[in-house]
This record gives C-alpha cells, structure tokens and sequence, in this order.
C-alpha cells in the first residue's frame, strides 16, 4: 500500500469527501460474502482494518446506512451522498476498528498477504493463492 511512515489517504470517487489515516491497517482482507460481492458489484470486496482514531475526514461529510450481519451484529456503513461510494463500515457498537474499502484508497492495495474471508460464498472459478490465510467464514478481528 505505502511504504512506512508514508501517509494513506483516499476517498470517494466523486471527491467529495476525503480522509486520511495516521496509522497502516492492521489486517488486510478480501472477502467473499455475498454482500462484498453486491457492494462492490464484484467478486469479492477488499477491506483493511484500521484503528478507529486512525481515520481522519479531510473533506465533506459521509451519509450512513445500517444491515444485519451473518454474525448477529448490526454493520454501519458509511457513504458519500453525492456519488454513492462506500468508504467505510463499523461493527455497531465496535469502537476500537472500523474496515475501510479497499478500494477508496489513492495507493493500490497489495493483496499478496491478504486473507480470505468467507471462502464458504467464493464464486466458483476463483483460485485462492497457495499458502493465503483463508477462513470459511468470518475471523476475528485482531
């Protein structure tokens, strides 16, 4: 993604809203459940973990919508008003990280140690990589 002490930033494809992050994730995912896969209109979405306190709005200001998770907790997500861009989601309740969308970042996402969620919904034809972490279901957060 960066190389230390560089600092990651993105934001939404319109750009209206921006953020920066003060610290590196601190666990990278793709994810294959069936949800990633309609928010990313795709065959998996790509997250990354940061600290909550990590995440700093430079510009504008995301709308927010709630779900129910396979795991029973309820997910905010927060989005840009003007283009629809998801940005982030945080288990409700969950003050300590949120997951970023891999894909709102400037810098391109190096999935080489990335691991795999949910590999009980990948889509057929999808070939994991030999040696990846990869979990059935959902794992827990670090």
């Amino acid at each position: 993604m960066s190389s230390p002490g560089d600092a990651l930033s993105g934001g939404c494809q319109c750009g209206a809203i921006r953020y920066e992050l003060s610290d590196g994730p601190l666990q990278l995912y793709v994810c294959h459940c069936t949800e990633c896969r309609k928010q990313s209109a795709s065959a998996f979405g790509i997250s990354f973990i940061v600290r909550q306190a990590a995440l700093h709005l430079t510009r504008g200001v995301p709308k927010f919508w709630s779900r129910p998770t396979d795991t029973g907790s309820t997910l905010d997500c927060a989005f840009c008003p003007d283009c629809g861009s998801r940005l982030w989601h945080q288990r409700r309740g969950a003050t300590d990280t949120l997951s970023i969308k891999g894909g709102s970042l400037d810098q391109p996402v190096d999935l080489g140690n990335a691991a795999h969620i949910w590999t009980s919904r990948m889509l057929p034809g999808i070939l994991l990589p030999q040696g990846v972490a990869a979990f059935p279901g959902e794992p827990d957060e670090p």
